[in-house]
């Protein structure tokens, strides 16, 4: 590649880059003129720092679905950084508020990385939540980075599922593995991870069936459904990942906990952040859960699905404010 075609492609790249901030600014609108305007307000509406601005911080931040657990650990170390530091400048405070946020985004922060050879990607989560809908962005992402995707429909049990990712597959025009409805879902994995391997797939993404705590059926299915694609896996690179609807709120957190102690979630796919002016939950899943949030999304096209960037979330979450 001569220097003229570099120099092209890395000016496409910026473009890009500039083009999915420019969606996520849009995405995270309500969330803006929601929670990050009230923060806002409440620290340039305080003349000084004093117990007061504290605790109406505390409410604000449990409001914006924050959650108790982290709220209290947020406001605790912003009253000692003013402590320490003698601050009495509301606005200085605010700057450290954002840093503390990013800090607490970046920690452990891991982004989804396909490695050489086959990846497999098992989708988890309850129905409603757009996991199906996610998975054909997953596929169309890696396909336009000139990946070989095939998908596999893990989801036997609930009516139309098989035909329902059958369309995007035909849409997306890649090969899906699947039975017939009510079939054995663990027979479904081992199937798609030995077609995957005799085709030499870049990745699989695998469906299954949402299903609740109270499902233990479907629960049980779920874990030996992992547990056979994690045996005949051997030497590719497996993930869990969980998508949860940023407009349930702290439902989120719980939904987190349960798939978490059955399959040990790798990541999250947080759908929806756009229809909800609470993104506090993205801070809430992050530092209660301690699993890194792997993707976000922030609208219905293909694009609105986007690699979760800690740096990006939280300049377009503040896009407008000073972030000292």
């Amino acid at each position: 590649m001569n220097f003229f075609n570099r120099g092209k492609e890395n000016e496409q790249q910026k473009d890009q880059e500039k083009g999915f901030l420019s969606r996520l600014k849009s995405g995270l609108s309500r969330t803006r003129k929601g929670f990050i305007n009230k923060l806002s307000n409440l620290f340039t509406g305080y003349s000084t720092v004093n117990e007061d601005l504290f605790e109406e911080l505390e409410e604000l931040l449990i409001q914006a679905d924050v959650g108790v657990k982290t709220t209290m650990e947020l406001v605790e170390e912003l009253q000692e950084e003013a402590r320490e530091q003698k601050i009495k400048d509301p606005e200085k405070l605010f700057d450290i508020f954002q840093k503390k946020l990013m800090e607490i985004l970046q920690e452990n922060f891991e982004p989804l990385t396909l490695k050489e050879g086959l990846n497999i990607i098992m989708v988890v989560g309850v129905n409603g939540v757009g996991k199906t809908t996610t998975i054909a962005k997953l596929a169309q992402k890696y396909i336009e980075k000139g990946k070989k995707v095939m998908l596999g429909a893990g989801d036997t049990f609930r009516a139309g599922a098989i035909d329902q990712i059958q369309v995007w597959a035909d849409r997306l025009n890649i090969r899906l593995i699947a039975h017939q409805e009510g079939s054995d879902a663990a027979a479904v994995a081992y199937d798609a991870v030995q077609a995957a391997r005799s085709r030499n797939v870049d990745l699989l993404i695998f469906d299954t069936a949402g299903r609740l705590h109270t499902q233990k059926n479907l629960m049980e299915e779920l874990k030996k459904v992992n547990r056979v694609i994690d045996r005949e896996a051997q030497g590719a690179h497996t993930e869990v990942l969980l998508v949860v609807d940023a407009t349930t709120g702290q439902n989120a957190i719980s939904q987190a906990n349960m798939f978490n102690q059955a399959v040990d979630v790798d990541g999250i796919a947080l759908t929806k952040l756009d229809g909800t002016a609470k993104g506090g939950i993205v801070l809430a899943i992050k530092n209660e859960m301690g699993i890194p949030i792997k993707f976000i999304g922030v609208g219905e096209q293909a694009e609105d699905l986007q690699d979760f960037a800690p740096e990006d979330f939280v300049e377009a979450l503040f896009a407008g404010e000073e972030i000292g």
